[in-house]
């Protein structure tokens, strides 16, 4: 049955039949037929059938509410006797949206130092596909914005504060200046993400506060393809300092804050909301906790002195 409700999960997320089999690692025939007797086995038809898979009857779309549940708690069981028999050990599969992937290194490097028979895989996905493959239990934790568009039910652990700058070459239009207004920064030679990325929708939802549009001549899904072409001087871009900071740029890169207004978004891990989480994913978040903690006391500090904390 286990195996079973995992082939539904899988062939809800992908809707496609030999793509789902692809992920499960089993021939289409074997998934359409597990299909069949899970279905015989209900008394319920789930999946609207053509030449093709048309998507989900009502009591297939209640099944997958039961499926997700039922295989997150059987995994979370195998898991922690796993713990029990060999301590905290495993693969940990996380989707981090394109501006945050740059800090990830700050929560995996002291978890595996905590940990190391943990591994591993970080992928760059959009904040939807965040939500989306942590709802379809095809990931353990997500990174994404925590405030600007619904999560859903999810656990949240706050990580940092996104402040968006102007990046730009030195030299070109506005490099000098202290700092620059969102209508400014709109009549630039601008490269941006993609519209399907959060941060996008974000600096679009601050343009048009500011009565302007973002105009930019190249987009792309990818950090490297915005810094790449801000190197070479004819092209600026908007992103978080601390992901510009990240990349080490060249002294003749200049980072300029944006106000009137200021923004500032908040970054941090989540994590199906669940009692009790897998072992992997209970230790994750304490970790990005302790780290979150460890930053709060760092800024209070650095406060306290006059010296802002940059995130």
């Amino acid at each position: 049955m286990i195996d079973k409700l995992e082939f539904f999960i899988t062939l809800a997320g992908t809707g496609h039949f030999g793509r789902a089999a692809e992920e499960s690692g089993v021939s289409q025939p074997t998934l359409s037929a597990a299909i069949r007797q899970l279905e015989d086995q209900l008394g319920v038809v789930l999946v609207v059938r053509g030449s093709r898979f048309q998507g989900l009857t009502p009591e297939g779309q209640r099944v997958l509410e039961w499926a997700r549940r039922i295989v997150g708690d059987t995994r979370t069981m195998r898991e922690e006797m796993r713990a029990a028999r060999k301590g905290l050990a495993g693969h940990m599969r996380i989707a981090v949206i394109p501006t945050a992937l740059a800090m990830v290194p700050r929560l995996t490097e002291p978890f595996q130092a905590r940990h190391p028979a943990v591994t591993f895989s970080v992928t760059s996905r959009t904040s939807l596909q965040v939500l989306s493959q942590l709802e379809n239990l095809e990931i353990d934790a997500g990174i994404t914005y925590l405030d600007n568009e619904p999560l859903g039910r999810v656990t949240t652990v706050p990580l940092y504060s996104e402040r968006y700058h102007l990046i730009a070459a030195a030299g070109t239009p506005l490099a000098d200046r202290g700092e620059v207004s969102w209508k400014e920064v709109s009549n630039l030679r601008l490269c941006l993400l993609t519209p399907d990325m959060q941060n996008r929708r974000i600096i679009n939802k601050h343009m048009a506060e500011a009565g302007v549009w973002a105009k930019p001549t190249l987009e792309s899904n990818s950090m490297i393809v915005l810094f790449s072409h801000i190197r070479t001087g004819q092209w600026a871009s908007i992103m978080p300092r601390n992901v510009a900071e990240s990349f080490g740029f060249p002294e003749q890169i200049r980072m300029i804050p944006i106000a009137q207004p200021e923004a500032e978004h908040l970054v941090g891990l989540v994590a199906t909301h669940r009692e009790p989480h897998t072992p992997l994913v209970s230790a994750l978040l304490h970790e990005a906790r302790a780290r979150a903690a460890a930053a709060d006391f760092d800024r209070n500090i650095l406060s306290t002195h006059g010296t802002p904390l940059l995130t």
